[in-house]
């Protein structure tokens, strides 16, 4: 019973930053209905940025809102410089330009900053919590800062006029513009709070993984899974659906000995097949309709 416990709060920990990365990409996608494959480079990216702030000696939390707010602007930059001026071409034009900033961002952190493994600090240790083994400081640390990353972002867009805006841009950008919203605008500064919350997932996490440019190839994935078992159209179900991919992750490699360590990372495959085909629009979300 101990070792279940033990796998639960373990994968509430690392399902925290599955959410906020499956919060980022639901922000993305329904500001251009595509998802982002570029995710998990750009917060790779923000946290080589933090790693060079504290080798430079800025103090941990400066260098983490410093990272937060450049990668922020990043965000607006990237959707006023790539993607609006694609907001009305093919598909596949968004494909592209996704995966050419995949491989662009990941080359890049590796030429300025090499391939080899680096160690990042994590500000709350790693000893025990209250003298128990079920919970290391990191893993609370990590739990209750997405909580409040979490909660500021629900009452953000639920009490601000602002990130009420956002949200009907994101959601009808016509009827937006009819209501004199600036769909534009608000579209450039989702893409900028999505970066910066993944930002702050790949800052936390970077102390269990390591860093280095292909640190979010795996923790990524658990993202989008988390994301579409939630539901690309509900940014709460993309919170729940991370938090469920990362207790399953953690129960199945502990309680199911054929899958193990080596083949937690399919297990995130496995879902995103099995709830599009089951239930595409997710948990939380909702099945849509078209008049023809």
């Amino acid at each position: 019973m101990e070792i279940f416990i033990e796998q639960v709060l373990a994968g509430l920990s690392t399902g925290a930053i599955y959410a906020c990365l499956g919060l980022a990409v639901v922000m993305i996608y329904q500001s251009t209905g595509h998802l982002n494959f570029a995710q998990g480079e750009m917060a790779m990216v923000s946290t080589f940025v933090a790693w060079q702030l504290i080798q430079w000696g800025v103090p941990y939390w400066v260098a983490f809102f410093i990272t937060v707010a450049l990668s922020f602007m990043m965000g607006v930059i990237f959707e006023r410089v790539l993607m609006a001026p694609l907001r009305n071409a093919h598909a596949l034009s968004h494909i592209a330009v996704f995966i050419g900033l995949l491989v662009i961002l990941n080359s890049t952190a590796g030429f300025i900053w090499d391939f080899t493994v680096k160690t990042f600090p994590s500000p709350f240790g790693t000893a025990p919590v209250f003298g128990s083994h079920l919970v290391s400081a990191h893993e609370a640390g990590m739990m209750m800062i997405t909580g409040v990353l979490l909660l500021v972002m629900f009452a953000f867009f639920r009490y601000t006029r602002l990130g009420l805006a956002m949200k009907a841009a994101a959601e009808n950008p016509v009827s937006a513009r009819l209501v004199g919203i600036r769909v534009g605008r608000m579209q450039a500064l989702g893409w900028g709070v999505a970066t910066a919350v993944g930002s702050i997932a790949g800052m936390l996490i970077a102390p269990i993984v390591f860093l280095e440019p292909n640190m979010m190839a795996g923790t990524v994935l658990y993202g989008f899974a988390g994301a579409v078992l939630g539901g690309l159209a509900s940014p709460g179900g993309a919170v729940l659906g991370g938090l469920i991919v990362g207790v399953l992750e953690n129960l199945s490699g502990t309680f199911i000995p054929v899958i193990g360590g080596e083949l937690k990372l399919p297990i995130a495959l496995l879902i995103i097949v099995a709830v599009l085909v089951v239930k595409p629009q997710g948990l939380l979300g909702r099945a849509s309709t078209q008049r023809v």
